[in-house]
């Protein structure tokens, strides 16, 4: 007897945004391994055509190590017959009508046969430009509900945001929709998204009239977005701009269900298609890797503030879960908090103390193949004993250009300016981060938790056992960082 939501996923189409993106890829790879049977994936990538977007496909999502499963499964040929037959490539930009599908007869095969609407696409920059931010995480949300609406069948659209579209805030966050009525600033004015749009649009104007240089554009872009996100209460562009995003979803959504899945902070598979896959440096990561790197010997964190992350993995299945679950159903509006800090907590000096004995046991090389000898680092828990930190001990930039290189990668080969911009980078990185590693609030997932029952209660009525499990209770976080997540980093993003 299969599952609910393998018999959900059955003929089935679906549209997913942002199908190349390190989410959507778990979540593509998963409805394909466990219901073949899904009539089509319409995957929309930017490209300048579908051709542009099929090979994009190819080589960004399919011929990755996560595939290695199905591949092994199936076999080369009868995959490559499976994505033949199911997955549609699309050429299109979440940030323009009707998502710039040009091919009006695809557009109109889109809109008479797709049962779901799923959108991943975001842009994931802390200090986005404001006109990008914009343009992908708030308006791109708005046109991609706009075209789950003319689809005939459409029974729900389910939207990925992220748990931080909460701001600063302490305490218990509830799982509630965001209502841009009730959003006040410090003085007391009420966001107006519109008005949002039209302070970018006249800034990028004057901009142009004074014929400022591409790159002046760009960084003054970014000054807004942290402005104005600051003005409103947000730590950052790209939270701000995903919070404005689901205001608007609330705002029009009329009829559709609509299903938002607020993950924390996303980290490689604990379990499915196989333990520790992961792409790219992910939040904490950067610090773990340039811990391991001896490139860390201080950083900005409260030891006992929580660090909420949860398996890529995890996430999927509460989506496709989520999906199962609403679809069709009358004035859905949920939010669902899909992370571990609330049932499942681990702090950040648990993590550094993981971290430091894994990095112990097994050591990074150099480049000339010396191990790198790892110890604690001084972890300071306010931004004010930082900077005096910062001032007292002036070598400290240079202990953390590493840090700096990994997640700003340096261009036209100025890799080590001047000692002010060396501390300017580093204060810089540390403020992107200050809101997260000294963050006091907990995501209370009660929706979630129940979600997660129901479909425990499901499965253990078949023989199939557990598909789609997300319960963060399950996780041990010594023997998930020590044994899966640390060597995945090492694995698949340092490629050691």
């Amino acid at each position: 007897m299969e599952s609910n939501c393998v018999q959900f996923l059955q003929n089935k189409t679906i549209l997913v945004t942002g199908a190349t993106g390190f989410l959507a890829k778990v979540f593509v790879e998963k409805i394909l391994r466990v219901q073949p049977n899904v009539k089509k994936l319409y995957l929309v990538v930017r490209a300048s055509d579908n051709e542009a977007a099929t090979k994009r496909l190819r080589t960004e999502v399919f011929e990755k190590d996560l595939f290695k499963v199905l591949r092994e499964n199936l076999g080369e040929v009868n995959l490559n017959a499976l994505l033949s037959e199911k997955i549609v490539p699309v050429a299109g930009d979440i940030s323009t009508d009707n998502l710039d599908v040009k091919d009006s007869s695809l557009r109109e095969r889109m809109q008479k046969e797709i049962d779901v609407v799923v959108n991943v696409a975001a842009t994931t920059n802390f200090d986005e430009r404001y006109d990008v931010g914009l343009g992908i995480n708030t308006f791109g949300a708005l046109n991609v509900l706009n075209f789950a609406k003319k689809c005939v069948k459409a029974q729900l659209l389910l939207h990925v945001s992220t748990a931080y579209v909460c701001g600063e805030k302490p305490g218990l966050l509830r799982e509630k929709p965001f209502s841009m009525e009730e959003i006040r600033n410090k003085n007391g004015l009420h966001l107006d998204i519109k008005i949002e749009m039209e302070l970018m649009k006249q800034r990028l104007k004057e901009l142009h009239e004074q014929e400022c240089s591409e790159e002046d554009i760009s960084l003054s872009m970014k000054e807004l977005g942290m402005e104005r996100a600051k003005l409103h209460g947000w730590p950052n562009t790209y939270v701000f701009t995903k919070s404005m995003g689901e205001m608007l979803l609330g705002n029009h959504k009329e009829d559709l269900p609509l299903v938002i899945i607020r993950p924390t902070m996303i980290t490689s598979t604990i379990y499915e298609p196989f333990s520790g896959w992961i792409e790219g440096l992910r939040t904490v990561d950067s610090v773990i890797i340039a811990y391991g790197k001896g490139a860390l010997k201080c950083f900005l964190a409260d030891v006992n503030s929580v660090c909420d992350m949860i398996p890529v993995d995890m996430v999927a299945n509460a989506m496709i879960t989520a999906a199962a679950t609403h679809a069709g159903g009358s004035g859905v509006h949920m939010v669902y908090h899909v992370g571990s800090s609330h049932q499942n907590p681990v702090t950040f000096g648990e993590i550094h103390e993981i971290a430091v004995c894994y990095f112990t046991k097994y050591p990074l090389r150099s480049r000339n193949g010396s191990l790198i000898a790892v110890s604690n680092v001084r972890l300071i828990s306010t931004m004010s004993m930082f900077s005096l930190y910062m001032t007292l001990r002036f070598k400290l930039p240079l202990q953390l250009l590493k840090l700096i290189d990994i997640i700003y990668p340096w261009r036209n080969g100025d890799k080590y300016g001047d000692k002010n911009r060396k501390i300017n980078l580093v204060m810089r990185l540390v403020e992107l981060y200050e809101p997260y590693v000294l963050f006091k609030g907990i995501f209370d997932d009660k929706n979630t938790k129940s979600l997660c029952a129901n479909q425990k209660e499901e499965e253990s009525k078949n023989s199939e056992g557990s598909m789609f499990d997300f319960d963060p209770k399950v996780i041990n976080w010594g023997d998930y960082l020590t044994n899966i997540h640390i060597p995945g980093l090492i694995t698949h993003v340092l490629k050691k």
